[in-house]
């Protein structure tokens, strides 16, 4: 008879060094309970179906069972040329948009043979200081058959401007391009601090380019309202929601005040969010997002149209969760947060890849990131349903946290006296300020784990091939800048420089139809925009301690 042998349980012990400091609550700092049920989620009518109001569960009734969301991997660096072969080979790669990065003379409105510029030309982005740059840019891509966004903000209605002329030079019509202008100048003087012209006159350009895109260019989304850079500079995803929505907000404002009709405009209007690491909060940011826009839209803003009150969304998954500790993990943590912006109905992905916290990424990564959006897509089954999370205690019950969170920062926004003055007197500065300080002392403290940082540390940093681009860049596109201002006609381009310096001085003037005539006659950039500061100035923030 065998010997009947007793199985021996090791005693469970926690070996985790890290595991005493947690703190379970959202990187927002929301307390998460051990276990959801029932009497934590809210009203039925609040989630509602896919494709009906208030959109919690998505805009659209079958979601991605009818289409996929647009991937997109922000793109730019050095010269047109060399950008534009990076377009084809993501295009070729199965990419379904293209997302324009511009460098960082270009996002500040100067040409690339100003002073300011030097050291600069195309390192963070592709240099575009005239028609021609922008004609090379999209070369062999018939911008009637593709998607464009461009992150662009200050200098916005200029780079529009010489992307309408590169389309109506491959012959086609305007009403038959569509893309996405970043344009969200509100965020700039919030986080991300390029701008051109101070506040105020930058909303009267975002007003006249939304009366435009409404006339003339329908398919346009005249503005992407980002939450991005708010996250990127250290808020938290309450802040991020709370205060891009009222930027959102502020231009719906700005847009009726001028005297358009909300439904004429907002439909055109969309969002450009952050997802970070934070798996389930970021999932619940987007659904209360969507519920809070068709909230306002229909009950405080009067808009009568479903598409004004659909909030529509470009997610990009968090830059500053990568490291340049152990990189590699960087592919993980982009899988996990494009996986969130999915599962939260976004239209449109953008995957970081996993150099971006090094150096512009290199062909290889770009690749790997995007062949993670395609697995997500056709390997994991997550788009065979909608929003396949809805219903969860958990998730729902996040989902009204979060909107509650949200609405407490617009009444004190309101009460401040609105997103300019909350600007003015540095309240957005100093309360993405305060969350950052707030993370940076939860990471030194181990009560939040950043893998490769401050817990399972290696002391040799793993190297992996960086993008190098070539100082010579700088150089070539300057002669190339030469060569073109020695062939125009300066007195065409001097004319329209005149007229659209007058149009800045006549408050009831429109301002794109002149800044489109002054690309077509072959004004740069930088003197459209030197002509519109001489009438608007400059911008220097107060400092927030």
């Amino acid at each position: 008879m065998a010997t009947e042998r007793k199985l021996e349980v090791p005693t469970q012990t926690n070996t985790d060094p890290y595991q005493g400091n947690r703190s379970f609550r959202t990187l927002s700092g929301i307390p998460i309970k051990k276990v959801y049920d029932a009497h934590d989620v809210g009203p039925t009518e609040e989630i509602g179906e896919p494709g009906g109001y208030p959109y919690t569960r998505g805009i659209h009734p079958n979601m991605y069972r009818g289409r996929l969301w647009t991937m997109r991997q922000f793109a730019g660096f050095g010269t047109a040329a060399e950008t534009n072969q990076r377009f084809h080979y993501l295009l070729d790669q199965g990419q379904t948009g293209l997302s324009v990065a511009f460098d960082m003379p270009t996002l500040m409105g100067f040409d690339s043979d100003d002073a300011h510029s030097l050291g600069e030309v195309g390192r963070e982005g592709v240099a575009i200081d005239t028609i021609g740059d922008m004609e090379r840019l999209f070369q062999g891509i018939p911008l009637d058959k593709v998607s464009t966004s461009m992150t662009i903000n200050g200098p916005a209605p200029i780079i529009w401007a010489m992307y309408l002329v590169a389309a109506e030079r491959q012959g086609v019509s305007w009403d038959k391009i569509r893309g996405t202008l970043q344009a969200d100048i509100l965020k700039e003087y919030i986080a991300q601090k390029e701008w051109v012209f101070p506040p105020r006159p930058s909303m009267r350009v975002i007003t006249d380019m939304m009366a435009f895109a409404t006339l003339h260019v329908p398919q346009w989304n005249s503005i992407s309202i980002s939450g991005y850079h708010i996250r990127e500079a250290g808020s938290t995803a309450a802040q991020e929601l709370a205060f891009t929505l009222a930027d959102g907000f502020a231009y719906v404002e700005a847009g009726i005040n001028a005297g358009l009709d909300v439904d004429a405009f907002a439909p055109r209007l969309s969002f450009f969010f952050n997802s970070h690491i934070d798996f389930f909060e970021e999932i619940a940011k987007f659904r209360a997002a969507r519920r809070i826009w068709a909230r306002h839209l229909k009950e405080k803003y009067g808009a009568k149209s479903p598409k004004s009150w659909m909030m529509r969304f470009h997610t990009q998954t968090a830059g500053c969760s990568l490291t340049a500790q152990q990189p590699e993990n960087n592919i993980v943590r982009t899988a996990f947060e494009a996986l969130a912006g999915v599962l939260g109905g976004t239209q449109s992905l953008h995957t970081n890849s996993m150099d971006e916290v090094l150096s512009l990424p290199t062909e290889k990564s770009v690749k790997i990131a995007l062949r993670t959006q395609q697995i997500i897509a056709y390997e994991t089954g997550v788009a065979n349903t909608v929003d396949p999370l809805a219903g969860s205690y958990f998730v729902e019950a996040l989902t009204s946290q979060l909107e509650n969170e949200a609405e407490s920062y617009f009444q004190r926004i309101e009460e401040m006296g609105g997103v300019l003055e909350g600007i003015e007197n540095g309240f957005f500065q100093r309360e993405i300020a305060e969350a950052s300080y707030r993370y940076q002392k939860e990471l030194e403290n181990h009560e939040q784990i950043m893998v490769g940082v401050n817990a399972f540390v290696e002391e040799e940093t793993d190297r992996i091939p960086l993008l190098k681009i070539d100082p010579a860049v700088e150089q070539s596109q300057v002669s190339q800048l030469a060569r073109f201002k020695a062939i125009r006609d300066t007195g065409r381009v001097g004319k329209t420089l005149t007229h659209l310096t007058a149009a800045c001085r006549d408050s009831n003037a429109p301002i794109m139809p002149e800044i489109i005539e002054a690309v077509r006659a072959g004004a740069t950039e930088g003197e459209i925009v030197q002509s519109m500061k001489d009438v608007f100035g400059g911008w220097r923030e107060h400092p927030v301690f």
